[in-house]
Order: C-alpha cells, then structure tokens, then sequence
C-alpha cells in the first residue's frame, strides 16, 4: 500500500508542491485577513479613546473659563437642588443656564473619573446656550442640563450600542425625543455608557469599558441604562433619558438609589 501512495505522489509530485503552495498562501490569507480586521478594530476603538478624552478636555476648559469669569458662582448649592426648584429659579432669573450647566458638567466630570459611565460629553452646549438667550418663550425644562443614553441619536455622533462597527456610523439628525427635550428648553450636554447590544443587567461593552457603581465601585450599576444610574446617582446629572423593556431604567435606579419609571408612547410623546 505504501508503494502504491509513493508512486502515486511521485507521478504527481509538481500538483502536490502547487498545492501545497495553494494552501500555505491560503491560511497565510486568512491569517492576514483576521489580523487586519483586528487592527482595523483597535485603531478604531482608540480613536474613540482620544474622542472621548479630547470632550472631556473640552469641557474642562470651558468649566476653568466659566469659574474664572464668574467666580462668585456657587456650584454646590446649585447641585443641592431638585429639578422643580431649579427650574422655579431658572425661570425667575435668580440662576442662570449657564451657571446650572457648568456646575453639572464639572460635577459630572469628577463622577466620570471615577465610574466610567460617559461616553462623550457633547461639544454644541454653547449654541444650545445661545439658543436659550435668544428665546421668548421658555419651555418646562428651560435651562435643566439633561444626559442621554448612548444609543440615543444624538446628530453629528455616532449611537453604537457598544458595537465597534457602529462607530462610523454618525447620526445625520437628532432623535425624536433629542429634538423635543431642546424644545423644551433643556441642555443636553452627555452621552453615558451601556452595555454592548444593550440587552444586559451589565453596563459594559469593549469600546467605552465597564461602568461603577456611585455608591459601591466594587459594584456595578445594573443595566442596561447603567451610565445614566450611576452619573445621576454620583450627582453628575438631574435628569436623564434611558429606556427600558425589561427592566432597563428601573433596575439601575434601584441600584443606584435614584427614582426611575419606564417610559411609554403616553408618557413621553
């Protein structure tokens, strides 16, 4: 039998070097192909990194900015208050857009330091701000800074889910729900973490990382609407949007020590 396989391959012997040659260029193809796709991948997901870095610079030196011109402010006090009686003081005159909105973005940047739940602070709040001064009209959340989940469209940044191929997707338009809260009068002024395809009690995903707990960083804050637990939860928001099927908002506010309720077609429209 073996005589009969030798002179079998010594009949064929150039096919079986073309062959051979064949497969090693195949498998080194593929091999090269996989590779490629994960540094694709990576390169990708740094450039997120330095995104994401370069929004919370911006947003540093806007606050620095602010303090230096208006060092009278008192951020603390304004974070102590609930949305009914800031909105009253808003309105009033008593505080300004300003003054609220740069307390609770140098607050929501020491709470993202620590529990990883923004993923990109949003770089139009001064048009958005502009936009407030030259209003007649002052809409029931006139001047509230308010947090969106991150898969919420949101217009020139992408909504990926946690997914890496979503994230040259960019979002021509504001979502629905975007424009109305901008109606209203609020200051949209962050996007926070998720878990990847949101469908998880995890907020964690391989682009923005794993997000803390506000109370426990030993914890998580339950999903899948964990960015926005834990920056309100830490202080760094008064208001945010997520969703929910399952459990989705209710189960970080549990988590986090914050009220939360499901939202419908009656209740947000």
């Amino acid at each position: 039998m073996q005589e009969k396989v030798s002179a079998v391959l010594s009949g064929h012997l150039l096919e079986c070097k073309l062959l051979g040659t064949a497969a090693c260029v195949l498998a080194a193809t593929i091999y090269g192909l996989r590779w490629r796709k994960r540094w694709v991948i990576l390169k990708r997901m740094e450039e997120e990194k330095k995104r994401r870095e370069e929004s919370e610079r911006r947003m540093r030196k806007a606050v620095e900015a602010y303090h230096q011109q208006n060092p009278g402010v008192d951020g603390g006090k304004i974070l102590e208050l609930t949305v009914p009686e800031l909105s009253e003081k808003l309105k009033d005159g008593t505080l300004t857009p300003e003054s609220v909105l740069y307390s609770y973005i140098e607050k929501a940047l020491q709470v993202n330091a620590d529990l990883n739940c923004v993923t990109v602070f949003l770089n139009d709040f001064e048009s958005q701000l502009k936009d407030l001064r030259e209003r007649r009209v002052r809409g029931p959340l006139f001047g509230i800074p308010v947090s969106i989940k991150e898969h919420v469209g949101y217009q020139g940044h992408p909504s990926t889910c946690g997914l890496v191929q979503y994230l040259d997707v960019v979002e021509e338009e504001d979502s629905v729900i975007v424009k109305v809260l901008k109606k209203q009068g609020a200051i949209v002024f962050a996007k926070t973490n998720l878990p990847q395809s949101v469908l998880c009690c995890e907020t964690s995903n391989p682009i923005y990382g794993y997000t803390l707990n506000p109370h426990n960083q030993a914890k998580g804050p339950s999903g899948s609407s964990g960015g926005e637990g834990a920056l309100i939860g830490g202080g760094g928001s008064i208001l945010g949007i997520g969703t929910d099927l399952g459990g989705s908002i209710r189960l970080p506010a549990s988590s986090c020590g914050i009220a939360g309720f499901k939202p419908t077609t009656t209740r947000l429209r």
